[in-house]
C-alpha cells in the first residue's frame, strides 16, 4: 500500500472516530509552527497504519488505547480517546470500569487523572 493510500485510510478512520471534526476532502494538518509535521505523521502512522488495520474492532482498539494512555497518564490524548471510545461503542459504565480497573494496574494517580479527563471530555457542563 502506498503512503497516499495509508494517509487516505487514516483520514477515513479518523473521520469515523471523530465525526464532524474534520471537513470532507483532503486536509493539511500542518499549521506552520514548530513540529508542524507531527499530526501528519500521526495521521499516516497511527490512524492509517494502526487504526486502519484488520484484526481488532474499533471498540477493541479504543479499550487498548485508553488502557495505554491511562497507564502513561497522557491526559490530553485521553480526552480525545474517551470521546472516540464512546463513538466506537463504549458505554459510560464500561469507561468507568476501565478507569476503576486501571487503578489496580496503573495506580490510583493515573486512574484519578483518567477520571478527570473522562469527565472533561464526556460530561456536559451543568
Amino acid at each position: 500500500m502506498t503512503s497516499n493510500n495509508i494517509r487516505a485510510r487514516g483520514l477515513d478512520v479518523m473521520r469515523r472516530s471523530l465525526p464532524g471534526t474534520f471537513p470532507d476532502g483532503d486536509i493539511d494538518l500542518r499549521d506552520g509552527g514548530i513540529a508542524d509535521d507531527l499530526y501528519e505523521i500521526g495521521l499516516t502512522s497511527v490512524w492509517g497504519a494502526l487504526w486502519g488495520r484488520e484484526g481488532l474492532s474499533p471498540r477493541e482498539r479504543s479499550l487498548v488505547t485508553l488502557g495505554i494512555l491511562i497507564a502513561r497518564s497522557a491526559e490530553t490524548e485521553m480526552k480525545a480517546h474517551f470521546a472516540i471510545g464512546r463513538t466506537n461503542g463504549l458505554t459510560d459504565d464500561e469507561i468507568s470500569e476501565l478507569i476503576y480497573h486501571s487503578a489496580g494496574y496503573a495506580g490510583f494517580p493515573a486512574a484519578t487523572a483518567a477520571r478527570k479527563a473522562a469527565r472533561d471530555a464526556l460530561e456536559s457542563p451543568s
